[in-house]
């Protein structure tokens, strides 16, 4: 299924797109209610409901290269940082570059979002309890990074997590390219086959420690080619078999 979350009539809502229509349904996974509305790229949002969004950071080799990470060689654990609610934006909506940092960065990803309660999951467990996967594109505040205790403001901050446009149910997560464009230019392009933890090993881990909750969602790490961003510029998100998220920058 392509699941979208939408404004309709007003209210918040999900449902499940079938060509042009979207037919609605009682939550992200309940069934449908019988009634369509029309698929409105501008009504988008963020198709997810978290109460926490888990982010894994140097996931990727040559992003930790690139860096300057790597002396100490490979992490051994993956390293985990988190971004609130407050976080989130939806698909198509701009963000505003904050003036308190002077280095602000993309990061596009592969998200998952949660479906089920999670608690001690194994590898082999692990992909059943999400419900499925979107774009993600983790604004990060590249100074403040080096100054903040725990990214709180160089990763958390209001709008830091655009997310989408749709969540794809029935992918595989493990070889899936993703890209991502500054101003039309290929700036990012990997596969989800060169993380160095996948997302099963990211799921067992976090679950070791935090139970997670249907519509947390789990970044799980930006490829080489982070760069700054600036007013004007407009990022595209593309992972394979989910679409492209774009995100003007003002």
């Amino acid at each position: 299924m392509n699941l979208v979350r939408m404004t309709w009539q007003g209210q918040p809502c999900w449902g499940e797109l079938e060509g042009e229509t979207v037919h609605l349904r009682a939550g992200m996974l309940g069934p449908r209610t019988g009634e369509a509305a029309p698929y409105t790229p501008a009504a988008l949002l963020a198709p997810a409901e978290p109460s926490k969004i888990v982010c894994v950071g140097r996931n990727y080799l040559d992003h930790i290269r690139e860096l300057g990470n790597d002396a100490a060689g490979l992490p051994t654990e993956p390293g985990i940082f988190l971004k609130g609610p407050n976080a989130l934006a939806e698909p198509g909506g701009a963000v505003t570059r904050p003036d308190w940092t002077e280095n602000f960065h993309f990061e596009g990803e592969l998200a998952a979002v949660i479906g089920t309660r999670a608690s001690h999951l194994t590898p082999e467990t692990a992909l059943s309890a999400v419900a499925g996967y979107t774009c993600g594109l983790d604004l990060t505040a590249r100074d403040l990074q080096k100054t903040d205790l725990q990214w709180f403001r160089a990763k958390a901050a209001d709008r830091f997590c655009p997310l989408g446009p749709q969540l794809v149910t029935d992918l595989d997560p493990l070889d899936l390219r993703v890209q991502t464009r500054v101003n039309g230019e290929i700036r990012q392009d990997s596969r989800t086959s060169h993380m160095i933890f996948d997302l099963p090993a990211i799921l067992t881990y976090i679950t070791r420690y935090v139970t997670l909750e249907p519509g947390d969602v789990v970044l799980t790490g930006t490829p080489e080619g982070v760069g700054p961003l600036e007013r004007g510029d407009v990022v595209e998100v593309e992972v394979e078999g989910v679409g492209v998220l774009r995100t003007p920058i003002l």
